[in-house]
């Protein structure tokens, strides 16, 4: 048995500078392709807002998945397909974000994705269901979060996720096709949600199990206690 715990000062997310440059996330990974289909999809939604800035474009993106896809856990979901995203309409978390960085970087408008945990809000302490994820876009100097699936569940906060997430995320890991050293005999991983193991080169599932427990006054660590 492996225990990892990790103390975590939660913020609201908002839109962010960064020193790496973007430039990298306008190319396409493995099970996000960019141009052909995506480009004329993308010319044809964001169509007169060509001229409108990147940011503008991104909104038409958004406002189009959130109008066109359905949250649906049913086929060949939770890959982050973009061309079964473009084809279903349906899926998850994955479908809706790969399928925007997919047009978004066909746009030309850098776009990557994110995955982590979302905590539950109405309790403060115990296990927290599956991962979840996001993607964000580079616009004016700074990177946007936005979270589709949800804005598709919950279309009162969809400008609300339109460059902004909730404090009750944890990011995991970010990027698609990860390389690590050593890395699976598989090859790249797609994402990084849970653990990866092999044994002899053979895939192992070990049983995963995520869980928090809210602190506040006295039980912040001192090492917390001062951040914003």
């Amino acid at each position: 048995k492996l225990e990892l715990v990790y103390d975590v000062k939660r913020q609201e997310k908002n839109p962010y500078e960064e020193e790496e440059s973007p430039t990298k996330y306008l190319n396409p990974s493995l099970l996000m392709p960019v141009g052909d289909r995506f480009q004329v999809l993308a010319d044809s939604i964001i169509g007169q807002k060509h001229n409108k800035g990147s940011i503008m474009q991104a909104r038409a993106l958004y406002d189009y998945i959130i109008d066109n896809m359905r949250y649906i856990k049913a086929g060949k979901y939770g890959t982050g397909d973009a061309v079964y995203a473009c084809d279903a309409l349906t899926g998850n978390c994955t479908e809706f974000h790969s399928l925007f960085i997919s047009l978004a970087r066909s746009a030309g408008i850098p776009s990557r994705f994110a995955v982590g945990a979302s905590i539950p809000s109405d309790r403060n302490e115990g296990g927290i269901d599956g991962y979840h994820c996001w993607a964000e876009f580079y616009a004016e100097g700074k990177w946007w979060p936005v979270d589709i699936s949800e804005a598709n569940k919950y279309t009162a906060l969809a400008t609300y996720y339109f460059g902004r997430h909730p404090a009750n995320r944890i990011e995991f890991t970010r990027g698609r096709d990860l390389q690590l050293d050593p890395g699976p005999s598989s090859g790249p991983i797609n994402f990084l949600a849970y653990p990866v193991m092999e044994i002899g080169n053979t895939p192992a599932f070990p049983k995963t199990f995520f869980s928090f427990k809210r602190k506040t006054g006295e039980d912040v660590p001192k090492n917390l206690a001062g951040l914003p």
